[in-house]
């Protein structure tokens, strides 16, 4: 407990200095965090003891974004934006696909190691996405709505993705698991539905005025559900968002929102702090040019594909612009993918270190473009800050 402790306090004195130096530098504020982590890192200056313990910690932040963003979803309202959004989600992912899995190729990575840097890369990152989006966007405008219906079919196909890497080398096969799983979640989904209208919708009604019990109520939701979904197979992550959904349906889902970002916000600077004590070139050297190369391709590449296919739904070319630049990263699954893949024998060291050095590139490389070109709740100049 006191090494977290001091850990900890080493994280937010350190996230802070950088943070003001970010500001007045007029720098992106994640930017700062991610330095954070890679200065006091192991690989840095090896002040952080408990690094592994930080990093599942900060996976809390990650779940409270994921139910945030489902709060804010409606399921009918859920439908709609993927009906409006799936064209240009499949097109992208699909795209990247390929894009990845011949650059790995080319480079003569194994086939399983250049599928799977494929299937890593395909993504763009919700927490980043959603970071930087204002909050009336986030809740009110159809910005905010295109994005999250974006992020949240795309995590859906990430789960997919994990769950059918999992599955590689089970007994029965790949393809049987991952059908299994598959029901589960439809299961999952049906039973959280009539939980919420039948239970939980009648507690809530019953103790409406007591704000702290609401805020304890949500978080008990949100974890709970979180919990079971990973004791299914189904990850945290899928749990979290799904029962942020069905809450949406509840008028209370908007007060949760409010009341929750400031906890969310705390475990993200921990989120983004980990990414960077990821970062050890030492170890990354054999695979940093090509990974430069990899995440300049993906910068330039997927802010233009977004942008054509929103055209060709029908959207302005402003519109399109911006919600391309704003998805233009890879995302934080592109970790998990690359960790699991790796931990399990799936492919080779080289190909879980270029896959996760491309993230953090797109990662940092992304948050620039977007703080400085368009509105953000942490943007540089007092006309480019908006919450």
């Amino acid at each position: 407990m006191e090494e977290f402790a001091f850990d900890l306090s080493i994280i937010l004195i350190g996230s802070a200095v950088l943070s003001y130096l970010a500001v007045k530098l007029k720098q992106p504020i994640i930017v700062a965090y991610i330095l954070c982590g890679a200065l006091l890192g192991p690989w840095g200056l090896a002040w952080i003891k408990q690094a592994e313990f930080v990093e599942l910690v900060s996976r809390i932040g990650v779940t409270l974004l994921l139910f945030l963003a489902g709060l804010c979803l409606h399921p009918q309202k859920l439908l709609q934006l993927f009906k409006r959004a799936s064209a240009a989600t499949i097109v992208n992912c699909l795209v990247s696909f390929i894009l990845a899995f011949s650059f790995a190729s080319i480079l003569r990575f194994r086939l399983l190691d250049s599928i799977c840097i494929g299937l890593a890369l395909m993504f763009s990152s919700t927490i980043l996405t959603v970071k930087l989006l204002p909050t009336t966007a986030l809740h009110q405008k159809h910005m905010g709505a295109v994005c999250i219906g974006v992020l949240i079919l795309e995590d859906l196909l990430a789960i997919m993705v994990l769950a059918l890497i999992r599955c590689f080398g089970m007994e029965g096969g790949a393809i049987l698991n991952f059908a299994i799983l598959l029901f589960k979640l439809i299961l999952f989904i049906a039973i959280l539905i009539l939980f919420e209208q039948y239970i939980l919708r009648k507690i809530m009604l019953q103790v409406d005025r007591l704000h702290e019990l609401l805020f304890i109520l949500g978080l008990a939701w949100c974890f709970g559900i979180a919990t079971i979904s990973n004791r299914m197979g189904l990850f945290y992550e899928t749990g979290a968002f799904f029962a942020g959904v069905v809450l949406a349906r509840h008028p209370i889902s908007f007060f949760l929102s409010e009341k929750l970002k400031p906890l969310r916000d705390f475990f993200l600077v921990l989120f983004f702090f980990a990414l960077g004590a990821r970062l050890n070139l030492l170890v990354m050297k054999i695979v940093l040019i090509p990974a430069l190369l990899l995440a300049g391709i993906f910068i330039m590449f997927k802010p233009w594909l977004f942008k054509r296919m929103f055209i060709w739904i029908g959207e302005e070319k402003s519109f399109a612009e911006q919600i391309g630049f704003r998805l233009g990263q890879l995302s934080e699954f592109s970790l998990l993918i690359a960790v699991l893949a790796y931990s399990l024998g799936h492919i080779s060291i080289e190909a879980s270190q270029l896959i996760q050095l491309v993230t953090i590139l797109t990662f940092i490389v992304s948050s620039y473009i977007v703080v400085y070109k368009f509105p953000t709740p942490i943007g540089t100049t007092k006309s480019m800050i908006k919450d």
